[in-house]
């Protein structure tokens, strides 16, 4: 019987890029991000949503940066960040005006980690050249990393109309999606090129190509990632709300990263109204997860319920240790070195119970549909206890806890 491969292919090997304390690409683990949506100028809005996006798990955040007010708020949002004891680099999300903002808040092109900037609008033709050069020029002054964003809803035209010109010539051997793909993967180049020529090192660019659609990115990325050895953002743009965001996200990205191609990902996610705008990070670092490229918080195994457990205590568990786990980890992390590596399951019945609680560092099995809850609790693949009663939750979530620091807890005063 063959046997198939399913292991991650061999990461693609790309240029390192520092951008604040996070190196992405090189030899760097895949890196999460995300975009406040908060107005830059109002700083304490955007203050608490940069805080709330860094302690969910985004190693960089982007904010937009679209006038003067915006721009002048940088350098005190970075200032009450650093007070905060948060380190997170901030990205500024320039377009149309970008050079000119640099350019009259030098403050704010000191205080950002790294510029984003669109070539299909930093400038129009005979002024694209001299304000994307302006916007470079600035980030070789300030020694600042670029990354050339590239989007398929405001792709260079001039490039656009080139290539459909060529191809009819050529007797249109593409489509015209191919061909947008084509001027997506050469602007990006085109631009990174031109970076390079006015002095920006390649340590210092990094590239996107986004699109909305979920074959669109894989064939831009594939492309994109065949023909330069940039550092890669991905991204699926206007994926969508809920499920649909989250599944498109999931798809297209996922493709890309078991190829070895991405150093650095966001999950574009709409929020419902008044929505919590970290569900995009922790979706991040839920797919690198499953994937296997990264351990961010313990996984916690539970079945999806059948006829057998009508009732909803093991749900309900699931969701309180879930929960807890990753209300607790930003302190966790600090204190109990390892313990993202942690496995927990919550299972509801007698049939694949015991056994899924016994492959996990710690489970509980519960019983199933009407028999009173008597849950064998297992410790390292042997049974510790059996909880009765109403109160279960509340103990088996105190064992976890008890169990995190007997076995991790030694692990931080070792290492000191």
């Amino acid at each position: 019987m063959a046997i198939y491969q399913s292991s991650p292919l061999p990461r693609r090997r790309s240029v390192g890029v520092s951008v604040g304390s996070v190196t992405v690409g090189g030899d760097a683990p895949v890196v999460v991000q995300s975009m406040t949506n908060t107005d830059t100028a109002d700083v304490d809005a955007t203050v608490a949503q940069v805080a709330a996006l860094a302690r969910a798990g985004s190693q960089i955040v982007r904010v937009t940066v679209d006038r003067d007010a915006a721009a002048a708020a940088v350098p005190r949002i970075r200032e009450r960040l650093d007070r905060l004891g948060l380190d997170v680099p901030l990205v500024g999300d320039f377009h149309y005006i970008g050079h000119t903002l640099l350019a009259d808040h030098p403050a704010c092109a000191e205080a950002l980690a790294k510029y984003r900037i669109n070539p299909g609008n930093v400038g129009f033709r005979e002024k694209r050249d001299r304000q994307f050069a302006a916007i470079v020029e600035t980030a070789i002054r300030h020694d600042k990393p670029v990354r050339i964003g590239v989007n398929w809803g405001s792709l260079d035209q001039e490039l656009l109309t080139r290539l459909m010109d060529e191809n009819q010539a050529a007797g249109s051997p593409l489509t015209a999606r191919e061909v947008t793909r084509e001027a997506m993967v050469r602007s990006a180049l085109i631009s990174a090129e031109l970076a390079e020529e006015i002095g920006l090192p390649r340590n210092r660019i990094i590239l996107s190509a986004k699109v909305s659609q979920v074959q669109d990115l894989v064939a831009v990325y594939t492309a994109l990632a065949a023909r330069s050895d940039h550092a890669l953002h991905l991204g699926l743009t206007e994926a969508g709300m809920g499920s649909k965001g989250i599944v498109a996200s999931s798809a297209a990205m996922g493709i890309l990263l078991q190829q070895g191609i991405g150093d650095t990902i966001r999950v574009s996610l709409t929020p419902e109204p008044g929505g919590d705008r970290t569900r995009e990070v922790q979706v991040a670092q839920e797919l690198l997860q499953t994937m296997g490229f990264r351990q961010f918080v313990p996984v916690v195994a539970a079945c999806p319920g059948c006829g057998r457990t009508t009732s909803t205590v093991f749900q309900e568990l699931a969701q309180t240790i879930e929960a807890d786990l990753r209300r607790n980890m930003p302190v966790w992390r600090e204190t109990y070195p390892g313990v993202e590596s942690l496995q927990v399951a919550v299972m509801g019945c007698i049939v694949n119970g015991p056994g899924e609680s016994k492959h996990a560092d710690i489970g509980i099995s519960l019983p199933g549909t009407g028999e009173s809850p008597a849950a064998p609790v297992f410790i390292d693949g042997r049974k510790a206890a059996t909880l009765r009663g109403p109160a279960i939750a509340e103990e088996f979530q105190k064992m976890v806890a008890d169990y995190i620091e007997r076995r991790f807890g030694g692990g931080k005063a070792a290492a000191e």
